[in-house]
């Protein structure tokens, strides 16, 4: 500290304004604009996950409720005794096979009730049968898909992304599911198609880029229509997402930073179902913390640039005096001793400039004189008594004030005004007890010795038309709760419940621990005016407006903020109140911290 005092003493001035600024101004701006800075980027994109995470939700719902349709149609034809005699017939001629279809126009009432369907096709071995785009025998190309295969070797139902053989070269999302056809042991495989547009709804106004992946990694859908039909490997985002199951993914999409929310959806009844990727651009949803950024950093560097040129012109006029001070010293020095410093100004150069042209005359005085000079030096010791006894005399100490009330207490009472001494006692207890409130808690025992006082004053004040009781339980008073919560409820009871009572007036305070002793519950009640219904609700939206606003009541607003800042919202006010009978406040405090 002496190396670091000598360094900085021997400074110019100009150095250590330039130093102080650094270390005063710029090094904590850029401290906080960086953590703010940093901390609104990271609000932004939590906030940007989440809504992500709430979108994906959405589309996961709004799929689940998409694909319960064909899984129902399909869960119903499973057991159609009809659709089993016409799988299974044997037709011996194709009027009876075109007559059998339009007996049983099942597949056209289905996609009439579900919208979403676009088309229903059975693939049976049945070689009477004619192909009609809902009855088909698959060929061998359909027979060696892979999709085909895998439904004959499970009876669940499964979603795949491929050609519909009714509209080749076109892929939609298909239900693929097994129906065993009882009492004929033979089998078809069902093939539902669903509607693009369906899909494409769903994912209609989505803020992010946004897929719906199919078992095989096709993607089904996009909000990049460009994507639709390609494998995930075809997409930017494909090798990230490579063996990864739902969660939240950190990666680079097109070059850029970004992050990838993967939620899987597996309808009812089926073996395989289908993710949800939605990738979101970081630098996209940072943009708006950055320019924020940007702007705090142009705004600090402008103040920079005008703090230097202040600092200079400051320090350049300071050190032109200091200078001109000094040449007049030196001359001092030689021997010269009728030097008068010439510095205009108020400022400590100002004064020194003063008091040195004062030492000189000084000087000068006692070079004719001693007696007069030694006049002069007690005079200034006198003078600084008197400045000490000045500055002295300017500090009110609180004693003081005490011992004036103890006074005209004392003084009361010789004169056997013993209510007028006890309220001037009970002002001086009250005053000393505030005067005492440093931290930022106190014991509920000082908490209620103030309100004590307080309602001893009022009731000097208002005489029989105000009574009050304190109901405290004794377990309660070594509680610490934050200083003045009680004080201000009550005087608001007072003020504005019970002042326009002319009689009867009385106000309760209560306090009770729980059984646990973790909580501390603290009632105050009063038999005043009360307040109807819409003045409660104005009163009680007011308690959470930081901002002061005429009419309301800013002690209440300011207890009720207080709880809420220290304890959680949950340990806020309740009000109760009821016009011509009175207003009840509740407020609940955990009990035993010590930490704060």
């Amino acid at each position: 500290m002496h190396w670091i005092s000598n360094r900085f003493n021997n400074m110019k001035i100009r150095s250590k304004l330039f130093l102080s600024l650094v270390l005063v101004v710029i090094v904590p701006l850029l401290i906080v604009g960086l953590i703010l800075t940093s901390q609104f980027r990271e609000k932004v994109l939590d906030d940007a996950v989440a809504q992500s995470l709430n979108n994906v939700e959405r589309i996961k719902q709004r799929m689940s409720q998409l694909l319960a349709g064909p899984i129902d149609v399909a869960s119903s034809l499973m057991y159609d005794k009809k659709l089993y005699n016409i799988a299974n017939t044997s037709f011996s001629s194709s009027a009876d096979v075109f007559l059998a279809y339009n007996e049983y126009p099942i597949f056209q009432r289905i996609k009439e009730i579900h919208k979403e369907i676009r088309s229903i096709r059975l693939y049976v071995d049945n070689p009477t049968m004619l192909n009609n785009w809902e009855y088909m025998k698959a060929d061998t190309a359909t027979q060696s898909a892979y999709w085909y295969k895998e439904a004959q070797d499970s009876q669940m139902a499964m979603w795949y992304y491929f050609d519909e053989e009714t509209n080749p070269g076109t892929k939609y999302l298909n239900l693929v599911r097994r129906i065993d056809f009882l009492g004929y042991r033979t089998s078809g495989i069902l093939v539902i198609s669903l509607h693009r547009s369906e899909l494409t709804n769903i994912l209609m106004n989505e803020p992010f880029d946004t897929m719906i992946i199919d078992a095989n990694n096709r993607i089904v859908a996009s909000t990049r229509t460009s994507d639709e039909g390609l494998a995930l490997s075809d997409v930017n985002v494909g090798m990230s997402l490579d063996g990864l199951k739902d969660g939240t993914l950190n990666t680079l999409v097109d070059g850029k930073r970004s992050k990838v929310v993967v939620e899987s959806i597996t309808p009812t009844a089926s073996r395989n179902g289908l993710r949800i990727v939605s990738v979101i651009g970081i630098e996209g949803i940072v943009k708006d913390a950055n320019r924020i950024g940007m702007l705090g950093l142009t705004i600090m560097l402008f103040s920079l640039i005008v703090a230097i040129i202040l600092i200079s012109f400051v320090s350049k006029l300071l050190a032109n005096r200091m200078l001109r001070l000094s040449r007049e010293m030196n001359k001092v020095a030689s021997g010269n001793l009728n030097v008068t410093l010439q510095i205009d100004g108020n400022d400590e150069v100002g004064q020194l400039a003063r008091q040195f042209n004062g030492m000189m005359h000084s000087i000068r005085d006692l070079m004719e004189e001693v007696r007069e000079s030694n006049e002069q030096q007690n005079l200034l010791k006198i003078k600084q008594k008197e400045i000490k006894l000045r500055m002295m005399a300017s500090q009110i100490n609180p004693h003081f004030l005490f011992n004036a009330l103890e006074s005209i207490r004392m003084k009361a009472h010789m004169n056997k005004q013993t209510e007028i001494a006890q309220t001037v006692k009970l002002l001086g207890t009250l005053m000393r007890k505030n005067l005492e409130i440093g931290g930022s808690s106190i014991k509920l025992d000082d908490e209620i010795e103030i309100v004590r006082c307080y309602l001893e004053i009022q009731r000097f004040r208002f005489g029989d038309r105000l009574g009050f009781e304190l109901d405290i339980d004794p377990r309660s008073l070594q509680v610490r709760v934050p200083p003045l919560i009680i004080q201000p409820l009550v005087e608001n009871s007072v003020v504005h419940g019970l002042e326009s009572k002319e009689e009867g007036g009385s106000v309760v305070i209560r306090t009770t621990m729980s059984d646990d002793f973790k909580k501390l519950v603290i009632e105050i009640s009063d038999n005043g005016q009360g307040m109807r219904e819409e003045r409660l609700e104005e009163l009680m939206q007011s308690l959470d407006d930081m901002e002061d606003r005429e009419g309301y009541r800013i002690g209440m607003r300011n207890v009720h903020q207080r709880l809420k800042l220290t304890y959680g919202d949950e340990y806020a006010l309740t009000l109760e109140s009821t016009p011509d009978e009175g207003t009840f406040i509740r407020m609940t405090l955990p009990a035993g911290r010590e930490d704060w």
